[in-house]
């Protein structure tokens, strides 16, 4: 039976509930998961029901521990993190009202708009970093509101998905400042809510939980949920963070220059900054991280390792992903003048679009399977260039912010499943022109949320510090600079793609 102190971190992500286990020299002991199920009851519609988060989270956590031959009480403390900007409503007496929407669902578009005209487009972006968009929060609040008067009536509380797990942890309403960021109700300088656009848009400010730092506490496991996990009543919790800042704190993005690039189902580029900025135009998301007294900028692509998982099953499923990279190996950079458009489900950087769709074009009868496979694999890297590039020009429209230099990109570090290719990963480099590196630590969100927690425990005085302390370079892919330059031939290319076939994709969606 492991004997040390440990830190857990609770990840409750779309697909499943996890638990994670780490020791203070960041060594996993321990990590369960437990399936979630998803319910789309109407087109782009996107729904969970809470009680699973919570059934998932017991059963994961009683899992780790079983695993780590671990009692409740060796758990020191407990960060949490999970999926953003889906909505949970509670009534007064703490009972879930409807499925939560989560941040996929579409059916919102009526409502940003209503938002924005509301607040105002410039105002909206300069209180809380974004503009509308279908993904985020508030919108979800205002269609309860115009669709389901009756369930809107009752609300009495909001949060977000892994604080409804916090509320059965501790029985208090809470949330991280990273993830409440999120929910386009912040007042993103002031890392609070903002009275201002809860009043705009009639949102009382009761229904808003108290928000916290990532590694502050934020309450205690009561002796109900102790009994039903197996954890100690009276076990401190943190804040945590959302998935995509916790994923940050996983991999060492901590501080401006570091960039972590996620290569999961969706797409992210993740840039830490020092002060509250906003890209000017609102093509990048502006959060507070779950580091105390940092932001971040991020780029979203919505269909990124996705489009690789759609193109197997869909026109591959009999050959295994192994075999379909391998044969794209020996397919020439470009794909022989084949591109590949990847927004199968809608796109958010830099098109903030739900109508955009997939395409291959420039298909020829020399193009076989091989040259298809890479095509997906570059156009998915293009897309997450489009990201990176609005974080550089960003960052270079620091420079005339008074008090503040310019932040360079010293390193980006990439994780997520569709990393674990070396051919995608050399793609990335290639189409970006800049080393790769991956990291030591591959648990993701979950391990930033148990390092929040060791921090939140005093284990390590900073969130920096504690990166510095476990996380290590483990890998690094450069970019050959001959294929650099036929990718800077085809990326212009594939960015005139969206707007050459935008007309199209408006009149099919209508």
């Amino acid at each position: 039976m492991i004997q040390t102190q440990l830190f857990l971190g609770i990840d409750i992500s779309t697909t499943s509930a996890k638990a994670l286990l780490i020791d203070p020299q960041g060594v996993v002991a321990a990590s369960a998961s437990t399936p979630l199920s998803l319910s789309t009851p109407k087109p782009l519609w996107s729904e969970q029901d809470p009680h699973e988060w919570w059934q998932g989270a017991v059963s994961s956590i009683r899992q780790a521990l079983a695993q780590a031959g671990a009692s409740g009480a060796q758990v020191r403390v407990i960060g949490m993190t999970g999926q953003m900007h889906g909505l949970v409503m509670l009534d007064k007496q703490e009972r879930v009202l409807r499925p939560a929407i989560l941040w996929n669902d579409q059916r919102t578009g009526a409502e940003c708009e209503e938002i924005t005209q509301k607040v105002g487009a410039e105002k909206l972006l300069r209180i809380t970093g974004n503009r509308a968009l279908t993904g985020f929060t508030a919108p979800k609040i205002l269609w309860v509101h115009n669709h389901e008067p009756q369930i809107y009536a009752q609300t009495a509380h909001v949060l977000l998905p892994k604080d409804y797990v916090r509320l059965r942890l501790t029985g208090g309403h809470a949330v991280d400042k990273a993830d409440g960021a999120g929910m386009l109700l912040f007042d993103l300088q002031k890392r609070d809510w903002s009275d201002e656009v809860l009043n705009i848009l009639d949102i009382p400010r009761a229904w808003m939980p108290e928000t916290f730092e990532g590694p502050e506490i934020t309450g205690v496991v009561t002796p109900s949920a102790a009994a039903e996990t197996g954890l100690l009543a009276g076990t401190p919790v943190v804040g945590g963070g959302g998935d995509q800042a916790a994923q940050a704190v996983g991999v060492g993005a901590v501080t401006p220059g570091i960039v972590a690039l996620t290569l999961g189902t969706s797409g992210v580029v993740f840039a830490t900054t020092d002060g509250p900025f906003v890209e000017p135009h609102g093509r990048l998301h502006a959060f507070c991280h779950s580091v105390p007294g940092a932001w971040h900028f991020m780029g979203v692509m919505l269909s990124a390792a996705g489009s690789l998982q759609w193109y197997h099953d869909t026109l591959a499923a009999n050959t295994s992903f192994d075999e379909l990279l391998a044969l794209a190996v020996d397919i020439p950079p470009g794909s022989e003048g084949l591109l590949f458009l990847p927004y199968l489900t809608g796109e958010r950087t830099p098109h903030p679009d739900p109508l955009a769709r997939a395409a291959f074009v420039g298909l020829t009868v020399r193009h076989s399977q091989a040259h298809m496979t890479r095509a997906v694999l570059e156009g998915v890297a293009f897309g997450l260039r489009d990201s990176m590039e609005l974080i550089k020009q960003a960052s270079g429209e620091m420079i005339s912010t008074p008090g503040v230099t310019k932040s360079r990109i010293e390193q980006v570090r990439v994780s997520g499943g569709g990393s674990r290719s070396a051919l995608w990963r050399q793609i990335l480099a290639d189409v970006m022109d800049t080393e790769l590196v991956t990291v030591n630590t591959t648990e993701g969100a979950a391990f930033g949320a148990a390092l929040l927690a060791g921090v939140g425990a005093g284990e390590w005085a900073t969130v920096n510090e504690s990166c510095l302390a476990v996380i290590r370079i483990s890998q690094s892919t450069r970019p050959n600079q001959r294929v650099s330059e036929v990718y800077e031939q085809a990326y212009p290319l594939y960015r005139e793609l969206y707007h050459a076939l935008k007309p199209t994709f408006d009149a099919m969606g209508r």
